[in-house]
């Protein structure tokens, strides 16, 4: 039901609602990447007379050309496709010339969960069809827990049904009932810990300065090298060199982008860092303020966004201040790095804000990207009123002049 709930308030006038509607293709934000996290959910399609395939290949074109032109995951639940509602090796056919290089290019993996001969059947047939490239994308994963070494599994929006069936097996694998999954007791952060720690213990540990080290450095470099770069931030980095580069702040070591010679290395460091804050930028509480933004008339939208910002504590809206002013100042250079401020909003609003609990569902989506194209769009007029105190003593001279030099 928790997945479905999100489809079923969708608007009946989606132009996909028929197929929308049985909540089977979920995006819920980015990996740990920044690569957009797309979810396929076998058991939830209905048998196939209630359901027209065709549709679902248009819906699912439709959903993916929205993400496409950057690096995205596929999340694949094979678990709950039977004879009943299994699509026809034809339509299969049709799908895989449908889906052409324009989506496979930015394909960065495909996971497909509890894989069945079924699969693997398939995927013999298919073979010959399909490049070595694209074919090394493949991870097959035999158990939920394996995904918590590629994604960020509590981001996942997983079905009831899936993870009765991962239970099931493996309790089957043991011969008992599955074990309680321990979870290991988290370490203390290290004082030059920058990632996964708020803003407020970054700031203790950098003698008070409110915009975080590594936003400062990321945002510094992309100024000089980054702002004319087709499609920054639509570009993922090598995995590994990201673990290394985290490693790099974490322990308070120097890092110098230039050394890696590619924008896009900073570019994910900092979604990156942005989506391992404890609490998201614009806070959890106000989350549901944002969901409920659409339903303001359109030409108010400035106006409640401001004051939704203004309701910020300081230090939150000052670091938002900085990281919008910049995303401005790239969507400025859109005729060069075609990053429109609505281009930036489906890169950056999953990781200015998300739920308390649970993950952000594809209906759940479109009030965050509309605010966050609104605060780029109007950056002066929402950021203008509530200026830098002068005489705040939490606002030292460093930081303010890194707000001030954008």
């Amino acid at each position: 039901f928790f997945v479905l709930l999100p489809t079923l308030m969708m608007n009946m006038s989606h132009p996909y609602y028929d197929v929308a509607r049985h909540g089977i293709l979920q995006v819920t934000g980015d990996d740990k990447y920044g690569r957009k996290l797309i979810i396929f959910s076998s058991c939830c399609m209905p048998p196939s007379h209630q359901l027209n395939h065709h549709r679902l290949l248009e819906y699912l074109k439709y959903t993916l050309d929205q993400y496409v032109e950057s690096d995205y995951t596929v999340v694949y639940f094979h678990y709950g496709l039977r004879s009943s509602n299994k699509p026809s090796l034809r339509w299969l056919r049709e799908a895989y010339r449908e889906f052409d290089r324009k989506y496979k290019k930015n394909l960065k993996a495909l996971y497909v969960v509890h894989p069945t001969n079924f699969i693997r059947i398939i995927w013999n047939i298919f073979k010959p069809l399909i490049s070595h490239k694209f074919g090394k994308k493949l991870t097959y994963v035999n158990y939920l827990a394996e995904l918590r070494e590629h994604l960020n599994y509590d981001q996942l929006i997983i079905p009831p049904a899936v993870l009765r069936h991962d239970e099931e097996l493996r309790a089957a694998q043991k011969g008992g009932p599955p074990p309680p999954v321990k979870i290991p007791p988290p370490r203390p952060p290290l004082p030059t810990q920058q990632f996964g720690v708020s803003l407020q213990y970054i700031r203790e540990k950098n003698n008070g300065e409110l915009i975080p080290p590594v936003m400062c450095q990321t945002v510094s470099y992309l100024k000089r090298k980054g702002l004319k770069t087709e499609g920054i931030f639509r570009r993922s980095a090598r995995v590994q060199l990201i673990k290394d580069i985290q490693k790099l702040y974490n322990q308070g070591k120097p890092v110098s982008f230039e050394q890696y010679s590619d924008v896009h290395v900073p570019a994910v460091i900092l979604k990156t860092f942005l989506r391992e804050l404890p609490e998201p930028l614009l806070t959890f509480t106000l989350y549901d303020q944002i969901q409920d933004f659409t339903k303001v008339e359109s030409s108010l939208r400035a106006s409640r966004c401001k004051r939704i910002v203004e309701s910020l504590p300081e230090h939150n809206f000052i670091v938002v201040k900085y990281l919008i002013c910049f995303l401005h100042m790239v969507s400025q250079e859109s005729i060069s790095n075609k990053m429109s401020s609505s281009n930036l909003a489906c890169v950056f609003g999953v990781n200015l804000v998300w739920p308390p609990k649970g993950t952000i569902s594809l209906g759940a989506l479109a009030p965050l990207n509309i605010f966050t194209e609104l605060l780029i769009e109007h950056y002066h007029t929402i950021f203008s009123s509530r200026c830098l105190p002068q005489q705040n003593t939490l606002i030292t001279d460093t930081t303010r002049a890194s707000i001030l030099t954008l």
